[in-house]
């Protein structure tokens, strides 16, 4: 794999300290509460789902936690990384198209707008920068991608770290899980030099090799490892869901009121078919954008068989759309005119781009983000001593580093109420027995959406003497003598 040239190195270098900016300014998650408390937990020497309990494959809390052993315990951290991720994502996308692009006068030019419609992707954006595992998974498959590619007329060594980076990044999120399978295959049947059945045992090898964290964790314990690791995401992620189908039928359709999305994938289209009857490009070159099209497909139809499914989900894809959609901008600039002038429509692509972030961050500008965590977190801390108990959200637990109850690592575990024997086991605490402790005044201080039914419910302000109001969160402290 070459090293792209410097007009590409420096267009990414600027985007990755767009997203650097982004993610230390307005980058913010829900879901990322849970994970950031878990590298924590796991950098003060605990275990995802043998010492707490936590829904995701695990290998992307190791890696915040590794960051967060160097650079200290801070969502900025995870953040950057995340970002510097994502950028190393889009860099390996453009320099495929400016190696590859089989038509060499728009190599530049696609290279150039492979940067903007992958790393200006709202998506992208929003959730490649954030402690979540998508800018992890995001570099971790276009690189096996990129290897893969390699690897049907290059070495061993290619095919074997091409299926170590495939399984890393199902170890960092099973949303990526097909991408491994659709590697193997097309390798195998596309290969061109050396013996095909050494690379697909190369392959097979070192991606059995990436799964040594999790086996390591099932050694000590199995049944909480099957729980978190496997039945969680399969059986348990629709509880409580009544609608999750109709969820994602929404979100499969919501492409059509999305600009970008719309772009992009019109121009995918339109490129594989392109590739696919007209191009009379080498067969080998077709079959690249092939397996960019399956990637994109598999990727698409696995996501959207998660119960519920998310749009940011779908981010994973980009890169493998982004590419076809590139042949496609060439099909779309050669009929209007301009096959050896491909200023123009890359012009429009990528104006169109920016406003499409533009449009993005205007309308989040108001979001939540981690500086109103902060503040929150900052009370919290003034009125909590160290060896209090405390009942709060996942962020505030990671900004106070404050030890949450046991059970209390992860709020849509919750939900599940199973036999005592079984929760304690899992470190569960169903959402009867929360409310029973919050109720009896078990908590030395309360941190509570301000709109919680339970503030009246329970009585909170005569169980705590002290109260106050941080943006969207009511904090009670000082519990009132019986």
């Amino acid at each position: 794999m070459s090293i792209p040239d410097k007009r590409i190195l420096g267009l990414v270098g600027l985007l990755a300290a767009g997203l650097i900016v982004y993610s230390q300014t307005r980058a913010f998650a829900w879901d990322e509460g849970f994970h950031l408390l878990a590298a924590q937990s796991i950098d003060h020497g605990k275990r995802p789902y043998l010492d707490f309990p936590f829904s995701q494959a695990p290998l992307n809390a190791y890696w915040n936690a590794g960051w967060m052993r160097v650079f200290g315990e801070s969502w900025r951290t995870s953040h950057a990384v995340a970002a510097v991720m994502s950028s190393l994502a889009v860099l390996l996308t453009a320099g495929y198209l400016l190696r590859s692009f089989p038509v060499p006068g728009w190599r530049l030019a696609t290279a150039i707008t492979a940067v903007f419609i992958v790393g200006l992707n709202a998506m992208v954006l929003e959730f490649g920068t954030i402690g979540q595992a998508y800018g992890l998974c995001l570099f971790l498959i276009v690189a096996a991608f990129r290897l893969t590619v390699a690897a049907v007329e290059g070495p061993l060594l290619y095919a074997a770290l091409a299926g170590l980076l495939a399984c890393a990044a199902a170890n960092a999120s099973l949303l990526t899980a097909p991408v491994a399978p659709v590697l193997l295959l097309w390798m195998s049947f596309c290969n061109r030099a050396g013996n095909r059945w050494a690379k697909t045992g190369a392959f097979v090898g070192a991606g059995a090799a990436a799964f040594l964290p999790l086996a390591w964790l099932f050694v000590q314990g199995p049944r909480q490892t099957i729980f978190y690791a496997v039945k969680y995401e399969l059986l348990y992620r629709q509880v409580q869901w009544s609608g999750a189908a109709e969820h994602n039928i929404e979100v499969l359709t919501s492409w059509i009121d999305s600009s970008q999305p719309l772009m992009l994938g019109l121009l995918a289209l339109a490129g594989l078919l392109f590739v696919s009857r007209r191009s009379g490009w080498q067969r080998a070159q077709r079959l690249e954008f092939y397996l960019c099209g399956w990637l994109a497909l598999a990727l698409t139809a696995h996501i959207s068989s998660a119960l519920p499914t998310f749009s940011r989900y779908y981010l994973l894809a980009a890169p493998f759309l982004g590419i076809p959609a590139c042949a496609g901008l060439y099909v779309v600039g050669s009929r209007l005119g301009a096959p050896d002038r491909p200023f123009w429509p890359v012009l429009v692509v990528m104006l169109l781009s920016c406003l499409f972030v533009a449009k993005a961050l205007y309308d989040t500008r108001e979001d939540f983000a981690w500086s109103d965590a902060e503040l929150v977190a900052a009370k919290v801390r003034a009125v909590t001593p160290p060896q209090a108990v405390l009942f709060a959200d996942e962020h505030t637990y990671f900004l106070t580093r404050h030890a949450p109850p046991s059970g209390m690592e992860l709020a849509d575990s919750h939900k599940l109420d199973f036999p005592t024997a079984v929760a304690a086991e899992l470190h569960l605490i169903s959402q009867s027995e929360l409310d029973r402790r919050l109720k009896a005044g078990v908590f030395d201080t309360v941190e509570i959406p301000a709109d919680d039914e339970r503030i009246q419910k329970f009585a909170l302000g005569r169980l705590y003497s002290g109260s106050a109001e941080v943006g969207e969160a009511k904090i009670f402290w000082r519990r009132t003598p019986k």
